[in-house]
This record gives structure tokens, C-alpha cells and sequence, in this order.
């Protein structure tokens, strides 16, 4: 890839919006070039980075949620910054970014969730299971103060609910002593193994402490699982499932009936390797002797929710057996039956919410694009690129958002070479825009302050580090240094 030389050439100005993983990818393929000179801001709504890693991976997987560390070394580079606490829709219009900088690459994710559509999904004690990992992983939108100012990035669920508004799961989760998850992910059975383990089992992790005194205070004894399809076509991995049977004062239940394979089923486990591991797992578990532990893990397969029970709150999910028909969808076998609940989990995957100002597909619940590029009014965008979960959809693993952002970074790049984005000497101009409008945006020093603080919080505890999960704390905890020495 050749380009023009110049003595001085101006560097391209970039602005990623969403700094969890795919964005800062996106900062990282950027940076590794040497053709074109750039200058990268990574900006969030949230005061802190890393995204889903931090909010998404639970807390009990540290080995998993250390890949920030890799992440925080991109944000640490030359010719990149971190800008938190800056909301796209409130603070700055998508066309005022765009306007001062060169290029945009849209990285805000996927924060709502899929519908399960069926009556009563909006009693009380159903939520979606984003909300949930975002209650235990300390997500400062449920753990909101009363201060909190509106944002326009998933604020909403895909009830149109606010989410700063949900704070009832701290009381769901203490009053609840039988749950049903419906999804059979690896964040299904997060969801279930957290529901299902002792407090104490939990402490040495880096969660809140109010997360933790509300474990501590639950009453769940039973777990259920729902899965529409059969053993071979589950989603998580097998080291998630052998976790569970880790799990100390716990039994899990399985039907053996229902892992007896058809003929598609044996197809699956004949060709991916994942899933007959999993069935090795399952049937190893439906073989062993009810214990007389004091919680129990029921794993259903072929088995769906056809409606939510409850008053004013969740009592029971009815449920049916299912098969596959001719073309290998879903379908009810009837045989209804009841399972008592008074917490119901839908973890059948995440979904894009809109940005103002940015195209947006309902349909899809993704930015339309190509290879990256944004398609806006029929055509290409000009300065506008897309990656992550709202290029994709929710799926992959962390490390998937390595390769999508690479592509959407080499679509920029030929963009460069052919001329179709040129640089534009706007480096500062976002930086005065801010400053203009009187905001302040927390860069890399305040986090730095904020991750000191949760070490030094988790140690006066006992514990690696504790978690703060409201802004007002997170703000707080940036300034710190800067408080002290204005008093000195």
C-alpha cells in the first residue's frame, strides 16, 4: 500500500466511540500501522473503560477479566486517549463528533436484550439478563445515584424501560428461593451459577459490596435451566459447564431421557468436538445419585417457556416439551407443566440499541454497513466505520472483536490510500469542542485513581479489590488526588 509522502503529513484524526473491547481494538489496529500517523480518542458514556470486560465477564472468572490489562496498555500508547464520561446524544451530537475529526468507528455494543415474547415477561421478577450481570458486575446503570444524569447510549432496555430505573434486583434476588434462566449461553449459566453459589464462595471476588451482602442475604434453592433444543445444541463451553459441577453443596439435576440423541443430534456431536464434550459432561452428571445437598441445578432440555405466571409478581413459568420438525425448527409437543419462580432470566442473547444521529437497522438490531464501512441514506458514509457487536451482533468471544476490528480498520486505511477520507489537520478540535461546553472528560490519570481505589478498597476488606459501582463514587474516586492537593 503506497501513499503520497510529505514532509510533515497531518495525522488522522479518529474518534472510537465505546471503549470495551471491540473499540479499543479498533485504537490498537490503528496504532500498529505506521503508513498513516494517527491520532486516536477512545471515548465512553461510562466514566471507566474496558466495557463488557469489566461489566460483562463475571467476577468469579479473573483469569478472563485480566485481559484488561492488555486493553489498558492500548489506551496507555502515544497518539491514543482515553475520554470517559462523554455521551454521545447529551453531550456531543454524532454530526458535532463527526464534524472534528476525521473519522468515526462506532463501537458501543449491544446493552439491551432479546424478547422471549410471551405473556408476562413484564411482571415483576422477570428481567433480562444484561440487567442482571450488570446488577453482580457492579454496572453503575443499576446501581444508579440519584443524581444520575440521562444518557443516550443503552439507557434503555428493549422494554423501553430505564435502566436507571431497576434497581429492584437487590430485592428480587434476596426474596426469591426458586429461579428460572431461559437460554443455554455461557452468561445463562453464569446467571445460574452465581444464583446458585454460597456468598462466602463469591467473597474473595472483586464484586461490590453491596452485590455481595445482597448474595449474602439470598434464599435460592433451586435453579432451573431451559433449553428449547436438545444437549447437542447448547452454546457454552464446556469448561463453563464442568464449573458448575465444582460448585460445593450443590446438586445437579439432569433427565437422562433428555439427552438421548436423534438423528440430527447425532450429526451435531459427530462434527463439532464442543458439543460432545458437553454431552460427556451431562450424561455424567445424569448418572450420578441425587444428593441431599441445599441447593439444587436442574438442567432442562427440549423444554420452553410458553407463558410467565404471577399477580403482581412472578410465581411459576409455565413451560412444554419441544422437537425439531422437518426443517429443524423448534416446535411445541404440548405436555405443559409448572415451574414455581419468583425470578425469571431471559439470556437468549443481547441486541443493538440506536445512537442518536447514527444509522441504525431495527430489524437487525446493528449499524448497517459494509466490510465496516457505514451505509448511510443508501450509499457509503464517508468518515463513518463500525465494529463490534453493533457491526456483528452479539456473538463470539472477547477475542473476536480483535479480527472484526482489523477489518474494519483496513476498510479505513484503503479508504486513506484511495483517497475517499483524507486527513484533515483537525487534531484538538474535539479536545476545545469539550472544553467549550464545559466538559471535563476523564482520561487515563482519573482511571488510574479509580483502579488505586478499588485495590486500596478491596485490601481494607480483605479481598484483591472491591468493585465501586456508583458514579458518584467513580467521579469521586478520579478527583481524589486532586482534591488532596487543592487542600494542601
Amino acid at each position: 500500500m503506497t501513499r503520497a509522502a510529505s514532509d510533515d503529513p497531518p495525522p488522522l484524526v479518529v474518534a472510537v466511540v465505546g471503549a470495551g473491547p471491540s473499540g479499543i481494538y479498533a485504537a490498537e489496529a490503528l496504532t500498529q500501522q505506521s503508513e498513516t500517523p494517527v491520532d486516536v480518542t477512545v471515548l465512553d458514556r461510562l466514566p471507566v473503560p474496558f466495557g463488557l470486560v469489566r461489566y460483562g465477564v463475571a467476577p468469579d472468572h479473573p483469569s478472563i477479566r485480566s485481559v484488561r490489562n492488555t486493553l489498558e496498555r492500548t489506551l496507555e500508547k502515544t497518539g491514543v486517549r482515553f475520554y470517559g464520561d462523554v455521551a454521545i446524544g447529551v453531550d456531543l451530537t454524532a454530526d458535532e463528533l463527526r464534524d472534528s475529526v476525521d473519522a468515526v468507528i462506532y463501537a458501543f455494543g449491544a446493552g439491551s436484550d432479546k424478547r422471549l415474547g410471551i405473556d408476562g415477561e413484564d411482571l415483576e421478577g422477570s428481567i433480562a439478563a444484561a440487567e442482571f450481570v450488570a446488577w453482580y458486575c457492579g454496572h453503575p446503570d443499576v446501581h444508579p445515584d440519584s443524581t444520575d444524569r440521562p444518557t443516550a447510549e443503552s439507557s434503555t432496555g428493549a422494554d423501553g424501560t430505564s435502566r436507571l430505573e431497576q434497581e429492584h434486583v437487590t430485592h428480587l434476588v434476596s426474596t426469591t428461593t426458586d429461579a428460572v434462566v431461559v437460554g443455554v449461553g455461557n452468561v445463562a449459566l453464569d446467571v445460574a451459577r452465581i444464583l446458585a453459589k454460597h456468598a462466602e464462595e463469591l467473597a474473595e471476588t472483586d464484586m461490590a459490596d453491596e452485590v455481595l451482602d445482597s448474595l449474602d442475604h439470598k434464599q435460592v434453592t433451586d435453579v432451573h435451566v431451559l433449553g428449547r433444543r436438545g444437549p447437542a445444541y447448547t452454546a457454552f463451553t464446556t469448561k463453563e459447564l464442568r464449573e458448575l459441577g465444582q460448585i460445593a453443596d450443590l446438586d445437579l439435576l439432569v433427565d437422562p431421557l433428555d439427552l438421548e440423541l436423534d438423528t440430527s443430534g447425532l450429526a451435531v456431536v459427530g462434527r463439532d468436538k464442543v458439543a460432545a464434550r458437553n454431552l460427556v459432561v451431562l450424561r455424567e452428571w445424569a448418572e450420578r445419585p441425587r444428593g441431599r445437598a441445599s441447593r439444587r441445578l436442574h438442567l432442562h432440555f427440549w423444554t420452553r417457556p410458553v407463558r410467565i405466571l404471577g399477580d403482581d409478581r412472578v410465581s411459576g413459568v409455565e413451560v412444554e416439551r419441544t422437537a425439531l420438525d422437518a426443517d429443524g425448527a423448534v416446535v411445541g409437543r404440548g405436555e405443559p407443566w409448572v415451574i414455581p419462580a419468583q425470578l425469571v432470566v431471559r439470556s437468549v442473547g443481547y441486541r443493538g440499541t440506536p445512537l442518536p444521529g447514527v444509522p441504525f437497522d431495527d430489524g437487525t438490531g446493528r449499524v448497517p454497513h459494509a466490510e465496516g464501512r457505514v451505509i448511510r441514506d443508501g450509499g457509503f458514509s464517508a468518515d463513518e466505520y463500525v465494529t463490534g457487536w453493533v457491526k456483528r451482533g452479539p456473538t463470539g468471544v472477547i477475542g473476536t472483536n480483535k479480527s472484526d476490528a482489523v477489518e474494519t480498520v483496513t476498510s479505513l486505511l484503503h479508504d486513506v490510500d484511495d483517497g475517499a477520507l483524507v486527513p484533515g489537520g483537525r487534531v484538538g478540535r474535539l479536545t476545545a469542542l469539550l472544553a467549550e461546553r464545559g466538559i471535563h472528560p476523564l482520561e487515563m490519570d482519573g482511571w488510574h485513581r479509580i483502579d488505586a481505589a478499588e485495590v486500596e478498597l478491596g485490601r481494607s476488606h480483605g479481598r484483591v479489590r472491591t468493585t465501586l459501582a456508583h458514579r458518584s463514587e467513580l467521579l469521586a474516586a478520579a478527583e481524589a488526588d486532586d482534591q488532596a492537593a487543592v487542600q494542601r
